[in-house]
């Protein structure tokens, strides 16, 4: 069997097929696949087709609510809630940002607090859908257990993932999403999948020592990005995103699920920010003063972060998105199997 190649449109048809066949309504079918199409339409591999069937081990599991309907909460404060109902967290972002989005454009700033939800998706997506908007946002989540902060041997806090943004008129928007681990715990996956030993840095094994094994590293530990600076923002996400808002903090999302196979449950927390409402009277647009930096960053021969990805997002638009055998397969018994075919 060759590779496979599809248009943007297909392939989001035929995740929602799946995600649908899945059990998932309409409205978390639909969500899911696009968050899926976006990954595998900007060459981000560790959140695309791969993550359709933990979504579905999830549902299996009776871990997700697939038909939630979200309920959004908006008063006069600057801060705009959803309750995801204990489904899956696309669906209640889609539902709470034009109301961030006005809160933010009439207050300057807003936040959003989705509550008792279950996250794979990478945050860009949700990034960008400020950024659209002429804001700039940021976002941020616990994850469950897999990371041992600096010094430390055993998980405690999760993969707890960061991203900004800033729009740019007439441009692709700058865009950064992160682990605070040294990388995704779904590109640790991918090594095991592929038999390709880890980086030095990236993980310790259960009695606390140093691995590349991927296996080892699965069953072990993560460790942060940036040593104690990146086990410090982990934490800060963990206080932000899981204690400030009233929701799971990673460990206690482990709890819950007791296993790492799973889609954890826990909270989200989306800031939005007006910057013409921030500089309003000092004079200057910031949009302009901001393209004067993104330039000297350029003009030195740096680059600016998601620029490979929205490379790969315009060759896959033109091109289409092209898939492997292996993947292909994998869809394909998704597609005819549901459920069932999920192990």
């Amino acid at each position: 069997m060759t590779e496979t190649t599809l248009t943007v449109q297909e392939l989001q048809a035929l995740v929602t097929e799946i995600f649908q066949h899945g059990g998932l309504s309409p409205l978390h079918a639909g969500a899911l696949a696009r968050v899926i199409t976006a990954g595998e339409r900007d060459a981000c591999k560790s959140h695309g087709v791969y993550r359709i069937e933990g979504c579905l081990r999830t549902v299996k599991a009776d871990k997700v609510v697939p038909d939630a309907e979200p309920t959004l909460t908006i008063d006069d404060s600057a801060i705009v809630r959803v309750d995801a109902g204990g489904g899956f967290s696309n669906a209640a972002f889609e539902m709470g940002v034009p109301a961030l989005a006005e809160r933010a454009q009439a207050l300057g700033v807003a936040a959003l607090v989705i509550n008792d939800c279950t996250h794979f998706s990478a945050l860009w997506p949700e990034i960008e859908m400020l950024t659209d908007r002429g804001l700039v946002g940021m976002a941020m989540c616990p994850s469950y257990s897999s990371v041992a902060p600096t010094g430390g041997t055993k998980a405690l806090m999760g993969t707890n993932p960061f991203a900004f943004g800033w729009p740019r008129p007439g441009g692709d928007p700058y865009v950064f999403d992160f682990a605070t681990s040294v990388a995704a715990r779904g590109e640790i996956e991918l090594h095991r999948r592929a038999g390709k030993s880890l980086p030095e840095g990236w993980a310790v094994d259960t009695d606390g020592n140093p691995t590349t094994d991927p296996e080892a590293a699965l069953a072990g530990a993560m460790l942060p990005f940036g040593g104690h600076k990146g086990s410090a923002i982990s934490a800060m996400i963990e206080l932000l995103a899981g204690v400030m808002i009233g929701d799971l903090t990673s460990e206690e999302s482990l709890a819950v699920l007791g296993t790492t196979t799973l889609a954890p449950r826990h909270g989200e927390l989306i800031l939005a920010f007006d910057p013409a409402r921030f500089a309003a009277g000092r004079g200057g647009d910031p949009m302009a003063r901001a393209e004067t930096l993104f330039e000297a960053i350029l003009g030195q021969g740096a680059r600016l972060p998601s620029q490979r990805r929205f490379v790969a997002r315009a060759k896959a638009q033109a091109d289409g998105i092209t898939l492997s055998a292996d993947e292909m397969a994998i869809l394909n018994r998704l597609q005819s199997g549901g459920l069932d075919a999920v192990e």
